[in-house]
């Protein structure tokens, strides 16, 4: 039976409870499919920000680069700004392992009402793919009379042609698979 290494960052808030429920459905998979995983839990996020004033330590690039994957919960407090567990834990973990893609699937299931009218459990069923590293994360921007009321503040998204093909080939062969295949290999589902 293979085993599997897996980084797991709880984080914060919903994240610590989404986490151990997440194991259930693995440790699940696991049988069914003849894996096994071992875990490394690393209490890094809003917790740790407010005992060291970072939101990981130093060395956790090289602490999480031994592992298969990172299994990675919601990061934030509502006592710390976005930028700062942004740069502070996501980003850095995002380009360091070169998380491209942002896999977020969509389901409606039975039993569950929809905002959307007229539709029910099994009729939306998608997945959306966005880019992971580029766009908003580029962090071109800044301000101009910093802390005065003639303050501006510009934000720009920069999207390189790699950045942009890569995410687009990504989607498409997701799409082009059978619903009931795995996703395509790439080292950026978060």
């Amino acid at each position: 039976m293979q085993t599997f290494s897996i980084a797991v960052i709880a984080g914060d808030g919903v994240g610590q409870e989404v986490i151990p429920e997440a194991k259930r459905v693995l440790a699940a998979a696991g049988e069914r499919f003849g894996f096994a995983l071992e875990y490394s839990d690393f209490d890094w996020g809003s917790d740790h920000y407010f005992r060291h004033g970072r939101m990981m330590p130093e060395d956790a690039l090289d602490r999480l680069r031994p592992h298969h994957a990172i299994l990675l919960g919601a990061v934030g407090h509502p006592r710390i700004q976005d930028n700062i567990t942004l740069n502070g834990l996501l980003l850095p973990i995002r380009r360091a392992f070169d998380q491209f893609a942002n896999v977020r699937p969509a389901v409606l299931y039975q039993g569950v009402s929809s905002p959307l009218a007229g539709r029910k459990g099994g009729d939306i069923d998608m997945v959306v793919v966005r880019e992971n590293t580029e766009g908003e994360y580029a962090q071109v921007g800044g301000f101009v009379h910093h802390s005065t009321s003639d303050e501006v503040a510009v934000q720009t998204s920069v999207f390189t042609r790699r950045g942009v093909e890569r995410v687009i080939r990504y989607a498409f062969e997701l799409a082009l698979r059978p619903m009931s295949s795995s996703p395509p290999t790439c080292s950026a589902i978060f």
